[in-house]
């Protein structure tokens, strides 16, 4: 896999090329960047979720309509959904509806609100792997990124054991890089960390 340049003349490690321009803005604007909001981390837990077995950018693109399905995000409402809820969006053609993904959407909320509680923040327990400060690895080329990493394999045993689904370490190493804890920007992309 290449660099992809953009109809804007950037280099990217992904989008930007005519008709995905909306996968280039993700790039540039959340994808290796820093996330301390826990509603976004959540967010972002839920659809890299969601993803498996699918591309980031088909879930990109149903994103809207999962802010439709699960309250914005907000994680005491998801967390609190029935299932005649749950049930409901099944039907939903604006997200994923594999059952299974659509339950563990509630199933993730109640643990991470148990997180939240006993951390103070999910995003203090989070960033505690990493002391605070992102993995910043500098590759050379997309064959050098892992699809995961002792971190994720950490970060993901302990989710599972506090009983979240859609969360194996392969799932978490893109949220790892989703979220900016880790920073995968490959030279030549220009938000390669310089």
């Amino acid at each position: 896999m290449a660099l992809t340049e953009g109809s804007d003349g950037k280099l990217r490690c992904f989008g930007g090329s005519p008709g995905k321009e909306f996968y280039g803005v993700y790039h540039d604007e959340e994808w290796g960047v820093p996330v301390h909001d826990d509603r976004l981390l959540f967010e972002m837990l839920i659809l890299e979720g969601a993803q498996a077995g699918l591309s980031w950018e088909t879930i990109l693109k149903k994103r809207e309509g999962y802010r439709a399905a699960f309250h914005g995000f907000d994680i005491a409402r998801v967390a609190a959904m029935t299932d005649e809820e749950l049930e409901t969006l099944r039907e939903d053609p604006g997200i994923v509806r594999n059952r299974l993904k659509i339950y563990s959407t509630r199933k993730n909320a109640l643990a991470f609100i148990a997180m939240q509680k006993e951390y103070g923040s999910f995003d203090a327990w989070l960033w505690g792997h990493v002391d605070g400060q992102p993995v910043v690895s500098r590759p050379k080329s997309f064959a050098e990124l892992p699809a995961s990493t002792p971190l994720s394999d950490t970060i993901s045993k302990a989710l599972k054991k506090r009983g979240m689904s859609f969360v194996g370490t392969t799932i978490i190493y893109a949220y790892l890089q989703a979220t900016g804890v880790v920073n995968d920007h490959i030279k030549g992309c220009h938000r390669y960390p310089g």
